[in-house]
């Protein structure tokens, strides 16, 4: 800009200006204008270099962005990136420098009232032969003010390419310039302001209405699954819209989803959790069907989307997929309520079963076979209903043991015993009526009143195994655990589907088996002997044990260690009637080893 006073230099510096100031306000973020400020200065106003110090929320500069035209061997001005100076060196410097209009011009001379904490880079420039040349050390400043008149920051320029102090064509030019500047910067500062409250809003759930697109990018490309859900109306609970992942994870396009509702798509026994499932703040993990007919594991949280003036308008779902999560909650479920060697339910997981069974009242005899139930599934339970007398309501009393539950197939350890696809009202357990020589029924435990002997009941037969400790003795635990397995499999071979075989541990195995009479439980007894006694090949050595049997029965006000001692103590009373060897009562022998 040598020849300032010729008209076409001042046309094409408009010129450049307007092209500079477009670049300004076409920047998308904060950190674009600042560039935009920097590289328009140089290249738009004829200087070498430029840096913007903007004003932090404490209060000090710190350097924001830099250019220049021609990189420095030294760096140049891209050292100060990231420096910082505190305001009171800012005001200070400003107040000393000369005046030209908004501008502020630090002579060399007065470089003493540079502070030290101000980022400050001079060049290796040449130094003035007349008055009106540039020095190195010079300082060029224009402060920027927002339209209430705080400072934005400081544009700061330096090696005017024409070697002189700017004229005052290039002054008034630097002042619309940096006019500009501080509108773009504010007008860039409060899109960032509105950007983090956006997110401050949607992080605390308390966004009232966000912007079509802005909340369509957000939903749609979301990598968990997402619903919205009518909250008023006829299409009350209705999937309005979902997202690409929730299509992907439930196997269903979106035109089908969108005519259900996760009413519609919870697993039956979730069903009461999702009812009772706040909208606000809500959270559930239940299951949803595939497409494929099984069932997915997902955590639900909801937030309900409301307008200002109108209130909730709809309800926002996020769909978590928690699959992997709860089968190895299932397996380390099934792990701790199962024998390690075996794969049998283990003495807690008996207890549980028991308890599950039983009810504190004793019930007369007779009186379950009122309405004809006739024990058609394990433990007494009829297959088409829900039973009040369990611990289970919707998901927290699923058992997790019960065959292929949720969905799963057999977790490790081997399959689960199955309960049957319901529970219904609580069927009183019974001993059932004991037959004398003529025929005559003697009278059975709990039995009171004159109803019918009932003939059916929950048996609890007691295994022990008999010459076990002379092959753990004579071929060491290695081959007693393989005989203990093989030994679990034909148990759970001899029984009928939805009996339970349990490992107590040592060489002792029960079985429950539901809805059975005394003769039955004879049988079953007998096809338990007859599975065991047979050799076994174990490591190329054909082993064989024996098995003294107990047969105990359980009925509803028993205690479950009142069920298992009985069927313990008639186990001794065979033990001994056949000169086999005894070791005291249930707790007070020492099991051998557990596997």
């Amino acid at each position: 800009m040598e020849a300032e006073s010729e008209p076409y230099v001042r046309l094409a510096t408009l010129r450049t200006l307007h092209r500079v100031v477009a670049d300004l306000n076409a920047a998308r973020s904060l950190a674009g204008t600042l560039q935009a400020v920097v590289e328009g200065a140089v290249h738009g106003l004829g200087f070498d270099a430029a840096a913007v110090s903007l004003v932090r929320p404490d209060g000090d500069l710190v350097v924001a962005a830099v250019w220049e035209l021609e990189e420095s061997p030294m760096g140049g001005p891209s050292v100060l990136l990231g420096q910082v100076g505190s305001r009171e060196s800012w005001d200070r410097l400003l107040g000393v420098s000369d005046h030209w209009g908004t501008l502020r011009f630090l002579p060399y001379d007065r470089g003493w009232a540079v502070a030290s904490d101000i980022p400050r880079w001079i060049g290796d420039g040449p130094l003035p032969v007349y008055a009106n040349d540039w020095h190195p050390a010079d300082g060029l400043l224009a402060p920027m003010y927002s339209a209430g008149g705080d400072l934005l920051g400081v544009l700061s320029v330096d090696r005017p390419r024409s070697g002189k102090r700017p004229g005052a064509w290039t002054r008034e030019a630097l002042e619309m310039f940096s006019l500009q500047a501080s509108i773009a910067i504010g007008n860039a500062r409060l899109r960032a302001e509105m950007q983090r409250a956006l997110a401050r809003l949607e992080k605390e759930q308390q966004a009232l209405r966000a912007s079509e697109e802005s909340f369509r990018q957000a939903f749609e490309y979301a990598p968990s699954g997402m619903a919205i859900t009518e909250l008023h109306g006829a299409g009350r609970g209705q999937l309005t819209r979902v997202n690409d992942a929730l299509c992907r994870l439930l196997g269903r396009p979106r035109a089908v989803l969108r005519q259900q509702s996760f009413a519609d798509l919870v697993h039956p026994e979730d069903r009461a959790l999702l009812e009772r499932t706040s909208a606000e703040s809500g959270r559930a993990e239940l299951r949803l069907s595939r497409r494929d007919g099984g069932y997915q594991w997902v955590c639900l949280r909801n937030s309900i989307v409301a307008d200002a003036a109108e209130g909730p308008s709809f309800l926002l779902t996020h769909v978590e997929d928690i699959e992997d999560r709860k089968r190895h909650e299932l397996q380390l479920a099934h792990r701790a309520s199962h024998d390690a060697l075996t794969g049998l339910p283990n003495g807690a997981e008996l207890k549980a079963r028991l308890a599950r069974r039983l009810c504190a009242e004793p019930q007369p005899v007779g009186a379950a076979a009122k309405s004809g139930e006739a024990y058609p599934q394990p433990y007494g339970y009829p297959a088409d209903s829900y039973s009040a007398h369990t611990a289970y309501e919707g998901l927290e009393g699923l058992d997790p043991y019960a065959g292929q539950v949720h969905g799963y197939g057999p977790v490790e350890g081997g399959p689960l015993p199955r309960l049957g696809a319901g529970y219904g009202e609580h069927v009183h357990a019974v001993v059932p009526a004991e037959y004398g020589p003529g025929g005559e029924a003697w009278s059975a435990p709990f039995r009171s009143g004159p109803a019918a002997p009932v003939e059916k009941g929950l048996a609890v037969l007691f295994c022990d195994l008999d010459g076990f400790k002379s092959i753990n003795d004579r071929f060491g635990h290695n081959a007693g655990d393989s005989v203990l397995v093989e030994v679990a499999r034909r148990l759970s071979g001899a029984v009928r589907d939805g009996d339970t075989v349990a490992r107590l541990g040592g060489d002792e195995f029960v079985v429950l088996a539901d809805g059975i009479g005394r003769e039955e439980a004879k049988d079953l007894a007998h096809r338990l002997r007859n599975a065991i006694i047979p050799p076994m090949r174990i490591d190329g050595r054909a082993m064989r044990v024996g098995v003294s049997l107990g047969i105990g029965w359980a009925g509803c006000g028993m205690s479950i260690e009142e069920v298992l001692n009985t069927a313990d103590e008639r186990m001794y009373d065979e033990k001994r009637a056949r000169g086999g060897a005894v070791r005291g009562t249930r707790g007070e022998r020492s099991h051998r080893r557990a596997g």
